[in-house]
């Protein structure tokens, strides 16, 4: 898509994130965080709108080609890619005037707002769970432990082998009824699935937030003081509510670890809201700058 740049961020640790950018400098920033199985370029229509109003910055994570992708699980740890982000955005210039991320990438963030409310001033989160209301759903319902099954076989050593077979055969249905998936996006999700499934897949593997396998699990052992996942930078929550893998309910009760919070139910989307709805991810976004 024209207009689009790449950088690359090479950060203290040595890690080097592929980031997408468009917008005027000195313009408001905002970062773009993605989730599994994508990239970066996923934003690449949410940036070209906001282009004329801010300087976005969508980096391909820790494990997505063509970033960094250690192959020691080790190297996944929620820390380190939490960490990841920290130094791209005091790399990049904080605070962020906002944060949007959807699914994994939204795992990350809310747990940097928790724990850096200083790098960023409003969090915007696209279809991903907050960690304590996701614990708990993992624990005690039995419809998300059903919804979130898929995640225990990600984490099985052949996953890469058994996804990448038959052109991907088993990684399209993650997308369900995907009208929004042209023959050119196809190709762009291809080419970055040809290049490694190991990183994506160790963010599962690295991960205590999965459903238990029986009641010795370390799930239940798992403990998450309130002080340390309580969010206490202004919030806006878009959420699919069609969404087959992250069920409803795990908005219930997420005020109590976000004080500020501005929650947008949308019935028609599903976890694909990016592609769904490009144009309401665009309003809001510019709703919460102002």
């Amino acid at each position: 898509m024209s207009g689009i740049e790449h950088v690359v961020l090479t950060l203290p640790q040595g890690v080097r994130l592929a980031c997408l950018t468009r917008g005027a400098a000195g313009g408001r920033r905002v970062m773009l965080l993605h989730g599994f199985p994508e990239g970066a370029f996923v934003w690449e229509e949410v940036m070209t709108a906001l282009a004329p109003h801010a300087r976005c910055l969508a980096p391909y994570l820790r494990g997505y080609a063509p970033s960094s992708a250690p192959p020691e699980l080790s190297m996944y740890r929620p820390r380190l890619l939490v960490g990841d982000l920290v130094a791209a955005i005091e790399t990049w210039g904080a605070p962020l005037d906002m944060l949007v991320a959807h699914d994994w990438g939204g795992a990350l963030a809310w747990n940097l707002a928790a724990s850096r409310p200083d790098l960023l001033r409003h969090l915007m989160i696209i279809n991903a769970p907050h960690p304590a209301t996701f614990l708990r759903e993992l624990r005690h319902s039995p419809a998300q432990q059903a919804a979130s099954a898929y995640m225990t076989a990600l984490c099985e050593p052949g996953a890469e082998a058994l996804l990448a077979a038959d052109d991907h055969a088993a990684l399209w249905p993650f997308f369900g009824e995907a009208s929004w998936l042209t023959p050119a996006l196809r190709d762009r999700y291809r080419l970055l699935w040809q290049q490694g499934l190991t990183g994506p897949l160790n963010y599962y593997r690295a991960s205590p937030l999965r459903p238990p396998e029986g009641g010795s699990d370390a799930l239940h052992g798992l403990q998450l003081p309130p002080d340390l996942v309580t969010v206490r930078v202004p919030t806006t929550v878009l959420w699919g509510e069609a969404d087959h893998a992250l069920l409803p309910g795990l908005l219930e009760g997420l005020e109590a670890y976000v004080p500020d919070l501005r929650l947008r139910r949308v019935p028609d989307a599903t976890h694909w809201l990016v592609h769904e709805q490009p144009g309401l991810v665009v309003d809001t976004i510019m709703q919460a700058l102002g």
